[in-house]
């Protein structure tokens, strides 16, 4: 599906999807909790989808009580031996140590862009806790056959915090406690969304405060069912806040700001940026300014940087984004696809530089740009198609259904032309 979007101003109130990030988490431990879970305000994108699909391959019922809730049956008992996580990335680094807790083998399947993603960084720490593994070359598919024992295991974190997510919430189950090493640990904000959802399914994992180097975590832990509501996305309201500041005024409710989530950071770059913001107690506001440059560290919430894009665009001066060695590896080699298209509307990104990015603000003209079949990149797009003379049309503007479905429909609510 191609995407055409014209420039306008936006006034209006949006309420955003449910964070897949917690949502995912939530899922799995549902799964792991003997019981029944209830899981409010959840969005059915397909990253939740490809983790419901999960959990009912493992031996979950999963129930839809209305629109936005679901109950989960739990119990690990798996009822086949693949695992489909379509093009999740956290999906594939989260349910394949949790497979890995059974003693049967479970081969995890994924698709598109996901199988030209790396996976090596689980195998061999797999291996050491007593995991067999058959890998495609450190990509999926890869095959697990537990069951996984707890010891002393070292976990290189420089690529992604999914797969240590994914042993911190599988860890607890094993018979054996483990003390998780962790070397060069990025997207940690991510980790403290792990730890939390834990301690609310009942289970505790030790590490001292702002340290990620080091984990304890107890074997022979239960997790117990809850009744939880998932927070808003700060990642999908990303865009729609950038949007407020290039092209008019939007408030985004149930938004907190004592969120764990990583991407509460796009606040202060806004705030640097020169935007109005106005934090209220489940909701934010922000408002056009003059925009100038800024320098922004996006290490820890690469997610944001196609939303940083759309920001630096407009803004006055070259402003400068640290970080890009993390966007290698998601959806799309996000740091070349962000200068590839914003060269189009004629942008400069300039990448000579190692981990860092500079973009320095102008006019946006029409063009036509690929999504690189990344969410987030579609809709980095769309926002500054609301500053071109003119409109920006986008090929494989459906690849937001990873994350944010209604993201187009949200957009044209709250546009004015």
């Amino acid at each position: 599906m191609d995407k055409t979007v014209s420039s306008g101003s936006v006034k209006g109130t949006i309420v955003p999807p449910s964070s897949k990030s917690y949502a995912q988490r939530a899922i799995a431990l549902a799964l792991l909790a003997e019981g029944r879970t209830t899981l409010r305000n959840i969005e059915f994108c397909k990253d939740t989808r490809s983790a419901l699909s999960c959990i009912e391959a493992l031996g979950a019922r999963v129930t839809h009580l209305d629109d936005a809730t679901i109950a989960i049956d739990g119990g690990l008992r798996p009822a086949t031996d693949t695992l489909r996580v379509g093009e999740s990335g956290l999906a594939t680094r989260l349910f394949t140590p949790i497979a890995s807790l059974n003693s049967t083998p479970i081969c995890i399947e994924g698709e598109g862009t996901l199988l030209h993603r790396p996976m090596i960084m689980m195998i061999e720490p797999l291996r050491q806790l007593g995991v067999k593994v058959r890998d495609g070359g450190g990509y999926l598919p890869i095959e697990v056959c537990g069951p996984i024992h707890g010891g002393r295991i070292e976990v290189d974190g420089s690529v992604s915090s999914q797969f240590i997510t994914g042993l911190l919430l599988a860890l607890p189950l094993a018979e054996e406690d483990t003390d998780l090493y962790v070397r060069s640990a990025v997207s940690t904000p991510y980790l403290d969304m792990t730890i939390d959802t834990a301690r609310r399914f009942g289970v505790e994992i030790m590490h001292h405060e702002g340290d990620y180097s080091h984990f304890y975590i107890e074997g022979g832990q239960r997790y117990a069912p809850t009744d939880l509501a998932i927070e808003g996305d700060w990642s999908g309201a990303a865009a729609m806040l950038v949007a407020g500041a290039v092209a008019g005024e939007v408030t985004i409710k149930n938004l907190s700001t004592l969120s764990k989530q990583a991407d509460t950071a796009i606040c202060h770059a806004l705030e640097r940026a020169g935007a109005g913001i106005i934090i209220e107690r489940d909701s934010i506001t922000v408002s056009k300014r003059k925009l100038r440059a800024f320098t922004f560290d996006a290490t820890n919430a690469p997610d944001l940087f196609p939303a940083l894009a759309a920001l630096a665009a407009a803004a006055e001066g070259e402003s400068v984004l640290v970080g890009t060695e993390r966007l290698l590896h998601k959806e799309s080699d996000r740091a070349e696809a962000i200068r590839r298209e914003y060269e189009k509307v004629g942008i400069e990104v300039d990448l000579s530089e190692d981990n860092v990015m500079k973009i320095r603000g102008g006019e946006i003209r029409p063009a036509t740009v690929f999504s690189h079949n990344d969410h987030r990149m579609a809709m980095s797009m769309a926002v500054s198609a609301l500053r071109c003379d003119g409109e920006i049309k986008i090929e494989n503007a459906e690849c937001v259904e990873k994350s944010y479905p209604a993201f187009f429909d949200d957009l044209e609510s709250v546009t004015v032309r």
